[in-house]
């Protein structure tokens, strides 16, 4: 890992959220040595991980503020 790059777990979603757009734009771009790729599938699995735990939390905060079940939000005709 470069030392410019932040621990996954302190990120936000927000930054996981871009770098691992980054990430998946650079797997599929120019090619790479094996190792390189290697690397950057892993922190993009840590981010994918992160993100994915970071939306569970919201989504428990959601339900909690809203007594344990999710409202449908009515749209106006």
């Amino acid at each position: 890992m470069s030392p410019s790059l932040k621990k996954v777990e302190e990120l936000t979603y927000e930054a996981a959220f871009t770098e691992l757009e980054t990430i998946v734009a650079a797997l599929e771009g120019e090619s790479r040595p094996l190792d390189e790729s290697i690397s950057l599938y892993e922190r993009g699995q840590a981010l994918a991980r992160h993100c994915s735990a970071l939306l569970e939390k919201a989504e428990l905060k959601v339900r909690q503020l809203s007594g344990d079940g999710l409202v449908d939000f009515e749209t106006e005709a």
